[in-house]
């Protein structure tokens, strides 16, 4: 089953440098170890045949149960091990991706890293996700366990490809519930968003392609001759891109950039409208040509950095 999860995150798009098993905290004493830091530390007592740790004096409700009576470590143990682990390892900072449905454990992970002498929110960061809906024909698809009707995400890529899948998955903020609509991300229409993105790229790459074969380059262009209004709209979306990627990149929020390329491409297609960017018949190539080329080779470099972030394609052609 591990192998298939791999091979799934892989068709994916998604390769992480280290997979680490929990049961090899338990197997390397890596759950002792923690738990002696602990007990050095103060923050562990035993009560009713049990070892337990002082979350209360770090804001937790009630203490927890770190080994239970029988011998068996509690959920929590694998926890402390695994912290202690990274930040042996050298790391400030750790991030754990939970479902809304653990959203009551944060608490007690917190109080753990406190315990630790740590500064919770700081060297142990929690995201919470919530919960991803699919639709079909207006109606969500009902996922049961009990049913054996669960929705893989090999499903998912099967029904809109891998571009549209991750691109879907990322364009909605991590503390919203991401309906994703499977018929409209089929759809090669500007309905559909990521389409909307990838066709703005492909667009500025038959623009290049036209610019050559009518021996329109780019090389000492004047920026002063794009005056146009959605020039203007154009160049400030693109300046704008480094705080985007920054601010994304610091909020944990990488929706904002996928809202950004959304902009971006509306931007590009109003412009691509308005001004030419190769002289009508036999008109000569002027100066405002080469600039305009120009432009739309910057807005092709942003809309290819912005997928390549997300992890999604930038066809040439569509």
């Amino acid at each position: 089953m591990f192998g298939e999860i791999k091979a799934s995150l892989h068709d994916f798009g998604v390769d992480f440098d280290v997979y680490f098993h929990e049961d090899s905290l338990h197997a390397s004493g890596a759950v002792e170890h923690a738990v002696q830091r602990l007990r050095e530390l103060g923050h562990i007592y035993e009560a009713d045949g049990a070892t337990w740790l002082r979350t209360t004096e770090f804001g937790d409700d009630k203490d927890r149960v770190v080994i239970k009576s029988d011998g068996e470590g509690a959920y929590i143990s694998g926890d402390l091990a695994y912290y202690l682990n990274k930040r042996e390892r050298g790391f400030e900072r750790n991030l754990i991706m939970l479902g809304a449905d653990h959203h009551g454990y944060v608490q007690r992970l917190m109080a753990m890293t406190a315990a630790f002498g740590d500064v919770p929110y700081v060297n142990l960061e929690i995201l919470i996700g919530q919960l991803v809906n699919l639709v079909r024909d207006g109606q969500a698809v009902r996922m049961s366990k009990r049913a054996g009707t669960v929705i893989t995400l090999e499903d998912l890529v099967e029904a809109v490809g891998v571009d549209a899948a991750r691109y879907a998955l990322v364009r909605s903020s991590i503390d919203s519930q991401v309906d994703i609509d499977l018929d409209l991300l089929t759809q090669r229409t500007n309905d559909n968003p990521v389409f909307y993105v990838q066709y703005a790229h492909a667009r500025t790459r038959a623009v290049a392609r036209n610019a050559a074969e009518s021996g329109v380059d780019d090389s000492d262009f004047d920026a002063s001759t794009l005056t146009h209004p959605t020039e203007s709209v154009l160049l400030g979306a693109l300046a704008d891109y480094p705080r985007v990627v920054r601010q994304a990149a610091e909020l944990r929020e990488p929706h904002r950039v996928a809202r950004f390329l959304e902009e971006l491409a509306g931007h590009y297609h109003r412009w691509y409208d308005s001004c030419r960017v190769i002289p009508l018949g036999e008109a000569p190539v002027e100066p405002v040509h080469r600039a305009r080329l120009r432009l739309n080779e910057a807005t092709s470099q942003v809309l290819r950095n912005g997928l390549g972030l997300l992890g999604v394609s930038s066809p040439e052609r569509m």
